[in-house]
C-alpha cells in the first residue's frame, strides 16, 4: 500500500521539530504528504529568511515548533512562538518572516472545487 505521508518513520515516537535542520541563509521544507486536497509541510527558516507576501486557495494552520516567526495576515502581524498555532484564512494576503530561527508545521486544507 502506498504510504500517504512520507519522509518521516512511521509508528515511531519522534520530535517534529528534528525532522527539518535550519541551514544557514535559507528556508528548508519538508513534504509529507500533498494532493489536491491537503499539504502537510515542515519548515526550517534561518533568522531572517521569509515568504512573501501570497495568498492561498485552502486555509493553512501553522504550528510553531521553534523559534519565533511573524506571521502577516491581511496586514496584520502577529509574533508566533513555539507551540502556538495560528489560521491563515483562504483568499488573504499572508507571509511569514522569521524574527529568529524559526521552525513550523504548515496544515494546509483545500477546497473539493479545487
Amino acid at each position: 500500500m502506498e504510504q500517504l505521508i512520507k519522509n518521516i518513520a512511521h509508528a515511531t515516537i519522534l520530535p517534529l521539530a528534528e525532522e527539518v535542520s535550519y541551514q544557514p541563509g535559507q528556508i528548508v521544507s519538508k513534504t509529507l504528504s500533498q494532493n489536491r486536497h491537503h499539504s502537510l509541510t515542515l519548515f526550517a527558516f534561518d533568522k531572517g529568511e521569509e515568504i512573501s507576501t501570497h495568498e492561498s486557495s485552502g486555509d493553512a494552520m501553522i504550528l510553531a515548533l521553534d523559534g519565533t516567526g511573524k506571521i502577516t495576515i491581511d496586514s496584520t502581524e502577529y509574533l508566533l512562538n513555539a507551540g502556538e498555532t495560528i489560521i491563515m484564512p483562504a483568499q488573504k494576503p499572508h507571509a511569514v518572516f522569521a524574527e529568529e530561527r524559526f521552525k513550523m508545521f504548515l496544515i494546509v486544507m483545500f477546497p473539493e472545487s479545487n
